[in-house]
């Protein structure tokens, strides 16, 4: 090959509403919304293949990862309907290091899970934990906590 890939810049996700999901973000996991920067025209559309795409998009930082936010203006998309199932679904997953303490702070928040964390008893990974919980657009996330020790 003539190039290598260096990491993995950034995570897209389309938001029906960019300062809601700014808020609950930063309401959830206390980080800090990046620049808001705007984009149109004729390459935008080509990039991104939606005609009539017009934009605004910002970088939350997570840990080592960019969570990038991306608001539609035109045209206007479908709200989110899938499940985990469905082929193209993706979720983020944020690795935590008290599954208790950030399921029951998330709750209090506001959060709403899919179900409780689930501890994994077989495997490689068996003492692990996960749970699912969704974004204000019913977007999939998850909590992960590798077991302590």
């Amino acid at each position: 090959m003539g190039f290598s890939v260096t990491g993995v810049h950034h995570v897209g996700i389309t938001v029906r509403d960019m300062r809601r999901s700014f808020e609950w973000y930063t309401r959830m996991f206390g980080v800090q919304p990046g620049p808001v920067n705007h984009g149109s025209g004729p390459e935008l559309e080509r990039g991104v293949q939606v005609p009539g795409a017009e934009l605004s998009f910002s970088m939350i930082r997570i840990g080592n990862v960019n969570v990038e936010l991306l608001e539609y203006h035109q045209p206007e998309g479908r709200d989110w309907d899938r499940t985990n199932g469905d082929v193209g679904s993706a979720h983020i997953c944020l690795e935590v290091d008290d599954m208790d303490a950030a399921y029951a702070d998330l709750i209090e928040r506001g959060a709403v899970f899919n179900g409780p964390p689930v501890t994994l008893t077989e495997g490689d990974l068996a003492g692990s934990q996960w749970a699912y919980l969704r974004d204000p657009d019913g977007i999939q996330l998850e909590i992960w906590q590798y077991p302590k020790g």
